[in-house]
Order: structure tokens, then C-alpha cells, then sequence
């Protein structure tokens, strides 16, 4: 296959729309109706999110872009720090957005005096519906592209090199969505509480063992890593994956 997409999906004059923008709002959109359906679902008051979605911008923005910032273009942000603040030119890390989104969900809770426990099970399985669509997004700008590869499934990246390369963020993709539908059928199957339990647990661990696994499959990301074992991307994905073992562990005890 040989993608040249252009990244733009449309244009208003000098104002363009991207297709990652386009991708990354149907994943929030998608979240919000499943969060309604939700809330409705479990008798809670669906007026609260609207503000809560705020919350969530708010904090996957900035958490995704600092720790892509810290971590992934050091050295080219602390000679242009102004540029720290154009997140729509790209450059969001998905470990720093799921940090954001769950220090943002606390903040919230702390403030609307909600349950954290319960709020943080379901976000994190609708969290899945936007990551899904957001390497989606990734794809039709050409970047995180894999390794070369002699596969059926390489893709030529036209806008990149001549070189069939791992499509890795439609695995990536792929996978987010396969756990969303996991989570969707045990909520829908076990009751509220024991969802509660082991949800958050269960995407953590799942969502970044497969980010874990798929790094093998990536170009490098971040030249300060290429001098270690492993990735950056790996490197930042173990830590969420002992509490995610954690969080489940402790759930299933608790039945």
C-alpha cells in the first residue's frame, strides 16, 4: 500500500483543518456519548460533563505535551521554549495525556466531591475510543511510522521515504479498540462495583503492554533513548504498567 495522504483535510482561507484534529475531536465526541450513556445508565447527573470534559482537555493537553517536551525533543524546546506553547503543529506523548487525564479526573472529583474510583474506571475504558482514533489521526500525518518491512502489511509512507515500513500506529490503533471492546462487553456484564474494581487495573496494564510491545515495531522516537536498552516510548510505559498490575491484582482480591 503506499499512503500520501495530505495531512489537511480542509481549508477556510489561511485557517486549515487537520485530519489528526478531525480524528482527535470523533474521539472525544465518541467518549462524551458514552460517558451520557453511562451516567444515565447509572443514575448519575449528566450535567456535570461538560465541565469535566473541560478538565480533561485541559489536562491530556498539557500533560501529553510536557512529557513529549521532557522527553522526546528536549533539546530542541529549551532553544525555542515558545514553541512549547503550538501544540496544533504536533508533538503530544500518550503517556503524559493519560497522566493529565487522571490528574485532571481527580482534581475533578475532589471538586465535585464525585467518586474517583468509580469516575476513573469508566473514563479509562472510554479513553481507549480516543486513543484509537487519535493514532488514526497519526496515520494520516505520516509520522510515528515503523520499521522497514518486507510484510503484506507494509505501507509506503510517501510523504516519509520509499521504504515499505510497519503501519505500527494502525496496530497501535487496533489494539486500543480491541480494548475498548473488551471493557465495554465486562461492563455491561458485571456489576458496577466490580467493574470499578478491576477496570482502571485492566486498561492499564493491557493498553501499555501493547504500547510496550509495539515500540519494537517503531522508528526511534527520542535520540537521548537510542543509547539505551530500550525505547523511550518502553521506558515510560513500565511504570503504568506495575500500577495497572497493581490496580488489577487488588481488585480481583477484592472480588
Amino acid at each position: 500500500m503506499v499512503w500520501s495522504a495530505n495531512p489537511i483535510a480542509f481549508s477556510f482561507g489561511s485557517m486549515q483543518v487537520h485530519w489528526y484534529g478531525i480524528f482527535f475531536a470523533t474521539g472525544l465526541l465518541g467518549a462524551y456519548f458514552l460517558g451520557e450513556w453511562m451516567f444515565k445508565k447509572e443514575g448519575k447527573d449528566i450535567k456535570l460533563l461538560e465541565p469535566y470534559f473541560v478538565y480533561l482537555i485541559i489536562g491530556i493537553t498539557i500533560g501529553a505535551r510536557l512529557f513529549h517536551v521532557f522527553f522526546y525533543d528536549f533539546d530542541y524546546f529549551i532553544k525555542h521554549p515558545i514553541d512549547i506553547l503550538k501544540v496544533w503543529q504536533g508533538g503530544l506523548a500518550s503517556h503524559g495525556g493519560a497522566l493529565g487525564a487522571i490528574l485532571a479526573t481527580y482534581l475533578f472529583c475532589k471538586r465535585y466531591k464525585l467518586d474517583f474510583s468509580w469516575m476513573i474506571a469508566r473514563v479509562a475504558m472510554a479513553t481507549m475510543i480516543v486513543v484509537g482514533f487519535i493514532r488514526i489521526g497519526n496515520f494520516f500525518n505520516s509520522e510515528i511510522v515503523g520499521l522497514p518491512t518486507q510484510s503484506a502489511f507494509g505501507v509506503v509512507f510517501e510523504r516519509v521515504d520509499n521504504l515499505a515500513r510497519h503501519p505500527v500506529v494502525l496496530y497501535e490503533s487496533a489494539s486500543y479498540f480491541a480494548i475498548f471492546v473488551l471493557l465495554f462487553w465486562l461492563y455491561n456484564r458485571l456489576d458496577s462495583q466490580k467493574f470499578t474494581n478491576i477496570a482502571t487495573g485492566l486498561v492499564l496494564t493491557l493498553a501499555f503492554v501493547a504500547r510496550f510491545i509495539l515500540e519494537y515495531f517503531k522508528t526511534p522516537q527520542s535520540e537521548f533513548a537510542n543509547a539505551l536498552p530500550m525505547s523511550m516510548g518502553q521506558i515510560l510505559s513500565l511504570p503504568f504498567i506495575f500500577v495497572g498490575l497493581f490496580l488489577l491484582a487488588r481488585g480481583l482480591k477484592k472480588g
